[in-house]
């Protein structure tokens, strides 16, 4: 079943890429919607079962639930600052549209890790190779708000928005950099402990405060 979904994300893809020199902002937003719809959902389909139906089997997969939560929620806050930024954009270039096709072959990548993190967690390597595509996603959301920020130079609103943004992906991506290091170094669940620090102290409340701000962004 996992292969089924799987195809159909690279099915997915072939289609965004075919459709690149046509695509106009809706058609590029509806496509990242539903690829990011089928990985979340990809997510608990690795969750392992317990082996007794008993609340000592429930807390011998904390890990796992903490994995998939984190997975869970940090994807969707991905989804909620693409859905805000593509709500104001009013031009896309060809460059933007495969920086986004990167940037979902990234995202594809998490119901892997997720699983393969769980599995080992204590494992420099597994934690690497979380801490790594998320942060190639990470660099994949800063290239893309910079050709999103050059192709629609003129809108002041815009700009704003963007260079609030980058100010605060900035501190993300330092924490999430020094937590890789010390994930691949003497401690391996850095990696998704500075993950779990940037979400809640980071990207969250700059969440909350930029609605704060504004009506009618899900309209």
């Amino acid at each position: 079943m996992i292969y089924d979904i799987m195809l159909l994300l690279i099915f997915d893809l072939y289609k965004i890429i075919e459709w690149s020199l046509i695509m106009n902002k809706e058609r590029l937003a509806a496509f990242m919607d539903a690829v990011l719809a089928i990985i979340m959902t990809i997510l608990i389909l690795e969750l392992k079962k317990p082996e007794t139906a008993s609340l000592k089997a429930l807390w011998n997969l904390r890990i796992d639930f903490f994995a998939y939560t984190l997975s869970f929620f940090w994807l969707g806050t991905m989804w909620i600052n693409l859905h805000n930024e593509w709500h104001k954009i009013k031009y896309i270039t060809t460059s933007i549209v495969w920086t986004n096709v990167v940037l979902l072959f990234f995202f594809s990548f998490f119901p892997y890790v997720t699983s393969f993190v769980t599995s080992y967690y204590n494992s420099s390597i597994a934690q690497g190779f979380y801490g790594v595509i998320v942060l190639a996603v990470t660099f994949c959301n800063i290239i893309s708000r910079h050709l999103i920020g050059k192709a629609n130079k003129d809108d002041k609103d815009l700009q704003e928005s963007l260079k609030i943004k980058m100010r605060w992906l900035r501190i993300d991506t330092i924490i999430k950099i020094i937590g890789l290091i010390i994930s691949c170094t003497f401690y391996p669940p850095a990696m998704m402990m500075s993950v779990y620090i940037t979400l809640l102290g980071i990207v969250l409340p700059a969440q909350y405060k930029a609605a704060k701000g504004r009506k009618g962004t899900f309209d």
